[in-house]
């Protein structure tokens, strides 16, 4: 059996470890012993990018915000639907995640950094968010785990009245949100329908060959026409 390699790590603001690992040509990234993703479960990272971008991807200029890079599946995703004068502005938190996927993971996704349509900000995505009013057509979220953050404890705001206010603030009226979870959450989903915003959730599956929909993204606009189609799948499962 080969073994796990470790490629790299960081540490994240509050503490926790971050690895990159490499087994058998897949690659992996945990927080501590807990996998937050790898690279043969991308399914529902490139169906972030798919429902959040489907209004916007017939405009001319649009400009996304994506926050979390991840491996990059969802940017490629995004860049893949997205035409040229499109602007796609990245946040991620950790310097060395970036450098992770310009140096060591790039080829995952044909090094989706190097498009020049890409602006990676190394920054807090709350703390960009809150100097932004009117910019963003759209905006996709997959920090943490969800709702349920628990790589950064800080990340828990970000799900919050105030962060979700905070993501509308930042996009124009007709802007859609979109965000990734590993699990379903009705209460997260009440939160965002008492905010007066328009909610779908779609399941999503972790990888194409999986029959789990167990992954969950929801997408949320002041304007309802700014929704994505409703998609006929299972329901998500109840993770918990």
């Amino acid at each position: 059996m080969k073994p796990n390699i470790q490629l790299a790590s960081t540490t994240a603001p509050d503490g926790t470890a971050i690895t990159l690992f490499e087994h058998d040509g897949d690659y992996a990234i945990q927080a501590g012993r807990q996998q937050l993703m790898n690279s043969r479960q991308h399914e529902s990272e490139l169906e972030l990018a798919r429902l959040g971008c489907e209004r916007i991807a017939g405009h001319r200029a649009p400009h996304l915000l994506i926050g979390g890079l991840g491996m990059g599946y969802t940017l490629r995703q995004a860049l893949d639907m997205l035409p040229p004068k499109a602007t796609v502005t990245v946040a991620e938190l950790l310097p060395e995640i970036v450098r992770w996927n310009r140096d060591l993971i790039g080829h995952l996704c044909d090094h989706p950094l190097h498009d020049s349509r890409v602006k990676v900000k190394t920054t807090d995505i709350m703390d960009l968010i809150r100097r932004t009013a009117e910019a963003f057509d759209a905006i996709l979220l997959d920090i943490d785990n969800g709702p349920q953050a628990f790589t950064t404890e800080s990340n828990r705001g970000l799900y919050s009245p105030v962060g979700i206010k905070a993501c509308m603030h930042a996009m124009h009226s007709k802007g859609c949100l979109a965000i990734w979870s590993a699990f379903s959450d009705k209460r997260f989903e009440h939160l965002l329908q008492r905010l007066g915003l328009h909610v779908r959730a779609y399941p999503a599956a972790a990888s194409k060959s999986s029959k789990r929909f167990s992954r969950c993204i929801w997408v949320a606009s002041r304007d309802p026409h700014s929704l994505p189609e409703p998609h006929v799948r299972p329901p998500v499962e109840r993770i918990a």
